[in-house]
């Protein structure tokens, strides 16, 4: 008889299975309010494969909760100087929030993994909605920072209808 402990198994995630994105500076679109949005939920995604299952739905709580905050501000500024895109960049903003309460639920009724693999799915899709979405935004509040009319015809995605 082995006078040893048992150890109890580790609510410690495998952190390899759902590796988060890393940050690419080439992201950063140059409107400093939008840059550090971006910033702070990548240090949040970023903390998601090192958290321990009891503290996981309290920082995706934050996760959800910071990208709300960002998603309302941009929605703000895309409203207040009616950028020609806004639909759709909207429209994408709302899906995603829709995902994110869903895993929430999901996590808060023991889906663990489908909080972390979402995590690593935002991971990967919000350089690529930087790109395609806020990089076009960002320039057109610049654009109106310095004085300059919007450019309109730089935006092809301004109907109320959903867009890619």
């Amino acid at each position: 008889m082995s006078s040893a402990t048992a150890i109890p198994p580790t609510s410690m995630p495998s952190t390899d299975r759902f590796p988060i994105a890393p940050w690419d500076e080439a992201s950063l679109v140059q409107w400093p309010d939008m840059d550090a949005h971006h910033l702070h939920l990548v240090s949040l995604l970023e903390r998601v494969p090192h958290t321990a299952d009891d503290d996981l739905m309290p920082l995706w709580a934050h996760i959800l909760h910071s990208t709300i905050e960002h998603f309302g501000d941009e929605d703000r500024w895309m409203q207040e100087t009616d950028f020609p895109a806004q639909h759709c960049h909207m429209g994408q903003h709302a899906l995603v929030l829709d995902m994110l309460r869903e895993v929430e639920a999901r996590g808060h009724g023991g889906d663990l993994e489908i909080v972390r693999h979402m995590a690593h799915e935002l991971s990967n899709w919000l350089p690529q909605h930087i790109d395609m979405m806020d990089a076009g935004l960002a320039l057109h509040l610049q654009r109106l920072q310095a004085g300059h009319a919007p450019d309109v015809d730089a935006h092809t995605c301004g109907s109320e209808s959903s867009c890619g």
